[in-house]
C-alpha cells in the first residue's frame, strides 16, 4: 500500500511517526514507553511492569472497571492490547477509520488516567502467575532466558520472575506508571487516512496529561561466554537448543541485510544448507537462525529441537556449513536466491495499515531512526558475498557465545554437542 512517512515532534516531547495511508478503512495506533521490566526500581518487583500492563485497560478516571472500559472500547470492533519486553511497553489499537478520534481518546485515557485498584491488582497478580506459569511448560520460553543470563544480560529466568509477583504493591504499580510514563519517554506511530487530520490528532497528542520526565537510556551489560549449560526437565522428550553469538556493537543496515540472506540460506526454506540437510536426513524437524542489532551488542543465534540420537549428526551439519560459509563457499546462485525470496517477502509485507506500522514500529522505537521503506529494494539488491563472509566472520572473531539446551538428558550430552561447533572459534 502506498504510504508516506513524518516524523512529528511534539512541545511536551514525545516524538512519533505519521504514517498517511491514503483510502484506508483502519487506522492503526502504537504507543511506547521505555518501561519494561529492566526498569523496575528494584530486582525483588520485577514484574511490577508487566502487572501494570495487565491494567493498562482496567478503571481509569471515566471507567469503574476493565469490564466497562472494554465494552465501551470495542463495540464497533477496535482491537487493543498492551505487551511488556525487558525494555518497552507498547500500548497497540486498531479501529474502523470512522471512529478513529474516539478510540485515540480511549488510548490516551487508558494511558494517562488509570485508576489503580487493589481489587484489579490482586486479579492481574493471579493472571501473570497463570501466564508465566504456562511458560514454564514451553520449552524455548524457558531456555532463552536462561541463554541471557549466561551472556551476561541482567534479566530474570520465569521461575525466578514467578517469585517476584507477591512482592508487588499498589504503591508500586502507582510509581512505576509515574516514574516511567512521562511525554519525553513517549513514542507513537499512527497510521491511517491522516490527510486533513493532522492537526487535530497533534493537538490530542499534545493533551496527554503527563509529566515531561526524561527518555531512559538503555542499560548496558558486560557479555562474555559461558560454559555450556543445561536445563534439566524429565518432560523434555528431546533437546530445545539455543546457541547464540554475540559481537560488542551494533551492526550497520548492510550488515543486518547481508545476515538476513545469509540467514535465509542456512535455514530458511526446506532445501536451506542446514536445515533442509537436516529435513533430507530425517535429523530434525526444526531448525532456524537469526540476527537483530542491540544499542552495544548484536546477536547472531541459531535454534531448534532435535531427538537425542540424531543430534550429533545435526551439530556436525552446522558446523561444516558454517565453516564453509567463513570460508567464503558462497554460490552466487544461492545468495541471488535469497535476494528474490527477501525482495517478494518485502512486497508481501505492505497490505495492511498494521503491517506498514510494524515495518517502521521496532526501529524507531528503539532508537528513533526512521527506515525507509522505498529504500528496501535496492539495500536487498546490494548485497555481496564479500559482506555476508566478514559480517559471519566477526561473530567468530568476537568470540563471545553460549550454548544451552533443555533435555532430560546429561549434561555431558549438551557439553560434546558444544564442542562440534566450539571448533569454529579461534583458540584462547
Amino acid at each position: 500500500m502506498h504510504h508516506t512517512v513524518e516524523e512529528i515532534k511534539l512541545k511536551n516531547g514525545a516524538r512519533g511517526l505519521f504514517i498517511n495511508v491514503p483510502g484506508a478503512t483502519v487506522m492503526s495506533m502504537q504507543f511506547q514507553f521505555r518501561a519494561g521490566n529492566r526498569y523496575a526500581k528494584r530486582a525483588d518487583i520485577q514484574q511490577v511492569a508487566h502487572i501494570m500492563e495487565h491494567m493498562a485497560f482496567g478503571a481509569n478516571a471515566r471507567f469503574k472497571s476493565e469490564h466497562d472500559f472494554e465494552s465501551d472500547f470495542t463495540k464497533n470492533g477496535a482491537y487493543h492490547n498492551a505487551y511488556t519486553s525487558d525494555l518497552s511497553m507498547v500500548y497497540e489499537s486498531d479501529c474502523a477509520d470512522f471512529e478513529w478520534d474516539r478510540i485515540l481518546d480511549l488510548q490516551k485515557l487508558s494511558i494517562c488516567e488509570p485508576r489503580f485498584n487493589e481489587k484489579e491488582l490482586e486479579a492481574e497478580k493471579g493472571n501473570v502467575r497463570s501466564e508465566l506459569t504456562n511458560y514454564l511448560n514451553d520449552h524455548h520460553r524457558i531456555l532463552w532466558p536462561k541463554v541471557q543470563q549466561l551472556l551476561g544480560e541482567d534479566v530474570l529466568t520465569y521461575r525466578q520472575a514467578l517469585a517476584t509477583v507477591n512482592n508487588v504493591t499498589l504503591a508500586d504499580i502507582r510509581e512505576h506508571h509515574r516514574r516511567t510514563h512521562t511525554t519525553r519517554n513517549m513514542r507513537f506511530v499512527i497510521a491511517g487516512k491522516l490527510r486533513g487530520r493532522k492537526s487535530e490528532i497533534i493537538r490530542q497528542l499534545e493533551s496527554f496529561g503527563l509529566p515531561e520526565g526524561e527518555r531512559f537510556e538503555v542499560p548496558r551489560d558486560e557479555l562474555k561466554s559461558a560454559n555450556p549449560t543445561i536445563i534439566r526437565r524429565k518432560d523434555a522428550t528431546n533437546i530445545t537448543f539455543g546457541w547464540t553469538m554475540s559481537v560488542p556493537r551494533e551492526l550497520s543496515d548492510e550488515e543486518l541485510d547481508a545476515m538476513q540472506n545469509l540467514n535465509h540460506i542456512l535455514t530458511g526454506t526446506t532445501h536451506s544448507r542446514i536445515f533442509g540437510k537436516a529435513r533430507a536426513k530425517g535429523l530434525a524437524y526444526s531448525v532456524g537462525s537469526y540476527t537483530g542489532a542491540g544499542f552495544y551488542d548484536s546477536a547472531w543465534d541459531i535454534s531448534g529441537q532435535v531427538n537425542h540420537e540424531t543430534a550429533p549428526q545435526l551439530f556436525d551439519i552446522v558446523a561444516r556449513e558454517l565453516q564453509a560459509v567463513l570460508d567464503g563457499k558462497l554460490t552466487d546462485q544461492e545468495i541471488e536466491a535469497a535476494k528474490s525470496f527477501s525482495l517478494g517477502r518485502y512486497q508481501m509485507g505492505a497490505q495492511t495499515v498494521s503491517q506498514i506500522t510494524g515495518f517502521y514500529t521496532g526501529r524507531y522505537f528503539a532508537d528513533d531512526f526512521i527506515k525507509d521503506y522505498n529504500k528496501v529494494p535496492d539495500s536487498i539488491r546490494k548485497v555481496t558475498r564479500e559482506k555476508i563472509i566478514t559480517t559471519a566472520r566477526s561473530f567468530i572473531e568476537a568470540n563471545t557465545w553460549v550454548f544451552a539446551a533443555v533435555s532430560n538428558g546429561e549434561k555431558d550430552e549438551v557439553v560434546a554437542l558444544s564442542e562440534r561447533v566450539a571448533k569454529l572459534f579461534p583458540k584462547e
